[in-house]
């Protein structure tokens, strides 16, 4: 997974999964965001895969208790699981104490089932320079199979700054998913998979957006489709892997 680009359509119902499927390759499920996430997984029946999320307060979440490292473990067990999201913040020990054990753990659990860890950052104030976009890219690729990086955008100028990151940690051979949050940097969201973005996020439905710019999933599906197949035809992503 993640070899190609994957739109991931964000829920905290997996009973929506059905209603994603036409423009979905995946569901981001906010166990953070559900009511009863493990029996929701153990009902699931749906056809796309699951990439299990639950985000920590400090991270932007609403996960406030330490316990939901065990949630994520039983969700790495869980088959329809393909991914877990983990912050590198955890994953580095940049934590109140007690995390980073619990994450590299978790780690470790999800590898050995075959499940791909995305090591996430966010940033909901800003958008850093391009070089350090870049050094957290190689940090958060160094710790997981996947480096998400998810930051605000106040101008046009930092939309471009994630554009450049992430052509240049695809090329140094990082597998990397990357946006910029906010309406200066929504198009991103679009944009970022012509130059190596693994994984796009849209909400199941419109009104339950799970961070600021989100496009609808439809809208997303269509936009990433019609501009990667504008510029394959045009040889513009032939350097990219």
């Amino acid at each position: 997974m993640f070899d190609e680009f994957v739109l991931a359509a964000s829920t905290a119902e997996l009973a929506a999964e059905p209603r994603a499927r036409e423009d979905a390759d995946a569901v981001e499920f906010r166990m953070d965001l559900a009511d009863d996430p493990l029996a929701q997984l153990d009902d699931y029946g749906g056809e796309l895969p699951i990439i299990a999320t639950n985000r920590a307060a400090w991270e932007g979440g609403e996960a406030e208790e330490i316990d939901r490292y065990d949630a994520l473990s039983l969700a790495a067990a869980d088959g329809s699981v393909a991914a877990v999201d983990v912050e590198l913040a955890a994953l580095r020990g940049n934590v109140p104490a007690g995390e980073a054990s619990l994450a590299t753990a978790l780690r470790e659990t999800a590898r050995e089932a075959d499940v791909r860890v995305i090591a996430s950052v966010h940033d909901f104030e800003s958008t850093p320079t391009v070089g350090a976009l870049g050094d957290l890219l190689a940090d958060a690729a160094a710790e997981g199979d996947v480096a998400k990086l998810a930051t605000t955008a106040t101008a046009p100028a930092d939309a471009l700054s994630m554009i450049r990151a992430t052509h240049e940690a695809t090329a140094a051979g990082h597998r990397v998913a990357t946006m910029c949050m906010g309406e200066p940097g929504r198009h991103t969201r679009a944009v970022t998979p012509v130059y190596g973005s693994r994984i796009g996020y849209a909400p199941v439905d419109a009104a339950d957006a799970t961070a600021p710019g989100q496009y609808p999933l439809a809208t997303l599906r269509e936009l990433v489709d019609g501009l990667r197949e504008g510029t394959s035809k045009n040889g513009t992503r032939s350097s990219l892997p």
